[in-house]
């Protein structure tokens, strides 16, 4: 591709900044909320938005795609630079995490705020933002040059907050059509504000919920209370065992197949390892609140390659309106992120089994294991990845890290495998600020201009080889 042609495109990121944050704040007023039926609406209005974005950026057939039931997906595709240019899959999700307690956030969860070069919001930097630079990337090329320098698929799923569970319905339907030879995903993030990332490992995922009961119905405390047992107090004497003194997963048989780090793992990274207070910081640690996680173990360890146990929610009665009674029944739900190489399946097992040995009381238990993923890494070398270290760096002005996330993101493995073990390059919009998930979420709006202007840089790129050299140089275990 020309240089003359490539600064064309990015000059065209730069006319179209503004139009591309109103585009994000559309979707970002849309409460696109996967996991909460009452928001179904909103999750297909949120599909219909992110559509009529991509149709605008000039992508073609787009469509929103159904299986099983599921939310919706987003397809479109421009597949005009002919056969012997690599086709590139754009990856983002258009539904977002529930909003928490809303009267935690400084301004409405689903009204877009700026404040300080921070564009405040749900959804803002996990993920609508990928799914608008994406749209952001192929229009800017289409509207300078008229064309893009490689084939373009992009999906923008409707469930990926909820663990993809169609995901595999999904691609066995619409293989054929989403068939790439490099997976480029805009959900992951940057090493801090200024500095890009590219990961290149992610930690699996599954979710376990844990119910006691103890009556048919709550009784009077006074009355019942020194004889009945408190299903509460049970939960909570199990959930305790499940972690150790450090907060490492305490599940009996969770660690045996973690596979011991390596010395190049447990190797301190300067900036973040030696200044653990600043990364607490970033996350609003509050002041005299210690790190979890085994203090032998570097903190990115802790975070990329090892297990960790959250109770992600409790089902009991809420203080406000709260009475003198035992309650007939508690829940949690108990969330594990998991180390390379654990099965999903086998670690839900493990806390049924460990809870089982533990219930006191005699109580009633129920538990039920939900959708899970394994964790996901590779050798972040080869072509495709040469090219994103490039364009990360010109579209940044910073080099860019190689880094772990200890989130998960379901579809990574399954889609690069079903297509051989096509490259996956992660990049994406958040930063250790971005306090995706919680309350507060929010996208730094001069990071998110450099990553348009990077992944423009990156189609350029990819365009510049052959499908059989990026496919010859796919990215194997790490």
């Amino acid at each position: 591709m020309p240089p003359e042609r490539v600064a064309d495109a990015l000059r065209a990121i730069d006319a179209g900044f503004d139009a591309a944050r109103r585009d994000l704040e559309e979707l970002v007023r849309i409460p696109s909320v996967s996991a909460a039926p009452e928001h179904r609406a909103d999750v297909h209005a949120s599909a219909e938005a992110t559509a009529r974005q991509l149709e605008r950026a000039g992508l073609e057939r787009v469509r929103l795609a159904t299986v099983d039931g599921s939310h919706p997906y987003v397809i479109g595709e421009w597949s005009h630079a002919g056969p012997d240019a690599p086709t590139v899959l754009l990856y983002a999700h258009h539904d977002v995490q529930p909003p928490g307690v809303v009267e935690r956030w400084a301004s409405d969860p689903f009204v877009p705020e700026e404040r300080g070069g921070r564009l405040y919001g749900r959804g803002t930097a996990d993920d609508k933002a990928g799914a608008v630079a994406h749209a952001c990337a192929v229009g800017a090329w289409l509207t300078a040059t008229g064309a893009l320098p490689c084939n373009v698929r992009v999906v923008v799923e409707g469930e990926e907050e909820i663990g993809s569970p169609s995901l595999h319905a999904f691609l066995t339907r619409h293989r054929d059509e989403l068939r790439s030879d490099v997976l480029v995903l805009a959900d992951a993030g940057n090493w801090r504000v200024g500095v890009p990332g590219l990961t290149y490992s992610l930690r699996g995922l599954v979710t376990v919920d844990v119910e006691l009961r103890a009556l048919d119905g709550p009784v009077h405390s006074g009355m019942a209370g020194g004889a009945v047992p408190d299903p509460m107090m049970a939960l909570a004497r199990v959930l305790a065992s499940m972690v150790d003194e450090h907060g490492d997963p305490a599940v009996d048989g969770l660690w045996d197949d973690v596979a011991p780090l390596s010395a190049r793992q447990r190797e301190p990274i300067a900036g973040f390892d030696d200044a653990p207070d600043a990364y607490a910081r970033a996350l609003g640690l509050r002041p005299g609140v210690r790190l979890a996680g085994d203090p032998g173990v570097p903190v990115h360890a802790r975070l990329w390659w090892r297990p960790a146990l959250t109770v992600i929610g409790i089902d009991a009665h809420p203080i406000t309106g709260s009475s003198n009674q035992i309650l007939a029944r508690a829940a949690a739900r108990v969330s594990l992120r998991l180390a390379p190489g654990q099965d999903p399946r086998r670690v839900a097992d493990r806390v049924r089994a460990h809870v089982e040995r533990r219930v006191p009381f005699g109580l009633e238990l129920h538990v039920r294991a939900l959708d899970g993923a394994p964790a996901w890494s590779c050798s972040p070398e080869g072509p495709a990845f040469d090219a994103a270290v490039a364009a990360l760096r010109e579209g940044f002005g910073a080099e860019p890290v190689l880094m772990g996330v200890g989130g998960s993101i379901p579809f990574v493995g399954p889609f690069a495998d079903a297509f051989g073990g096509i490259p996956a390059l992660l990049l994406g919009p958040s930063d250790p600020h971005s306090r995706i998930h919680g309350e507060d979420e929010s996208l730094h709006l001069g990071d998110w201009r450099s990553l348009m202007r990077a992944e423009v840089l990156l189609l350029a790129g990819l365009g510049a080889r052959s499908p059989d050299e990026l496919r010859a140089a796919t990215a194997g275990p790490r």
